[in-house]
């Protein structure tokens, strides 16, 4: 039983790390004056990616690639079906938000790229520095995008509720979340790879399944939060802007840094493909205007539950 213990534990560390560490720094940044457009593009949009991030590299540098890649792909795979499929139950789904029609076309031509770097695996280090060149040409066009149409707002604090304004809150938030999410990733990771080996699985299937539903909470909680507002364009937008960064920012950075990250052959053969039809489905949402009702939601539940069944029979 420890060994399940010490794994909730570490997600919990993650999750409440980076929530701690996303509002220190925002904090902090509106301390400066940093614009709002500049805090919510960068530091909540990269700072929430954060528990999947130290997952992905701690997994990648302790030689465990299959386990990093797996909570990438399986994490983009959760966003859509679990974590657009639950909020649809609430209240129907649909957005005619034009202005997010270009991160739509960036994130199909991201997911490609990252689909073919899959297929000639190891993904190496110069793999992991296209990405996050992309990543750089993405903020750029966003924040150019966002000037142009004047939509400086603060609109961030939609996502992570509340900042601390006290100097010693910032602090506090800041030394917890840095100290909280390595602990946790540790953690987390040692016990998923514990996991494995008793019950004689891979590694990239606790990546996909378990790691991939307990990073994707904080999205999950969002969507649901934004259908009971009957807010739901910004449940769309949020899966759009998370699968984007766990391509861009976390798998790049964890090439990058760890170099010639293993793909397991499951990922290549199965895996990457839902991930390709979730990715194909969200784009169509806002781009042809469809909208995902109560039946929708139940269809996506039970199409992620059958995917999840079929991953761990692999």
């Amino acid at each position: 039983m420890l060994v399940y213990l010490l794994f909730c534990l570490g997600l919990v560390l993650l999750l409440v790390g980076g929530d701690l560490l996303v509002k220190g720094a925002v904090g902090l940044a509106e301390k400066f004056g940093i614009s709002p457009l500049i805090i919510g593009l960068t530091i909540v949009a990269l700072g929430t990616s954060a528990p999947e991030l130290l997952i992905s590299l701690q997994a990648a540098l302790a030689g465990s690639g299959e386990l990093a890649v797996g909570n990438v792909v399986g994490s983009n795979i959760a966003n859509v079906l679990l974590v657009l499929g639950l909020p649809a139950i609430i209240a129907s789904i649909s957005s005619n938000d034009k202005s997010i029609h270009g991160t739509l076309f960036f994130l199909i031509g991201l997911t490609a790229i990252f689909m073919w770097q899959m297929y000639a695996s190891p993904i190496s280090r110069l793999d992991g520095l296209l990405l996050l060149l992309l990543l750089t040409a993405f903020l750029v066009q966003q924040f150019i995008h966002a000037r142009r149409s004047k939509s400086v707002t603060d609109d961030y604090h939609d996502e992570i509720g509340s900042v601390p304004g006290a100097n010693w809150k910032i602090v506090a938030m800041l030394v917890a979340g840095i100290i909280a999410l390595p602990f946790g990733a540790d953690l987390t990771v040692d016990a998923s790879v514990e996991i494995a080996r008793r019950w004689m699985i891979d590694e990239e299937v606790i990546g996909l399944t378990i790691i991939a539903i307990g990073t994707s909470l904080p999205e999950l909680a969002t969507g649901v939060m934004a259908a009971r507002h009957n807010n739901t364009s910004v449940a769309i937008g949020n899966v759009v802007g998370s699968n984007f960064f766990n391509i861009a920012a976390i798998m790049g950075a964890t090439a990058f840094i760890a170099g010639d990250v293993t793909v397991g052959a499951h990922i290549i053969g199965f895996d990457m493909w839902i991930m390709l039809a979730s990715t194909l489905f969200l784009i169509a949402l806002p781009l042809l205007g469809l909208t995902i009702g109560r039946k929708g939601g139940v269809l996506l539940l039970g199409a992620y539950f059958a995917y999840l069944v079929s991953t761990a029979a692999m």
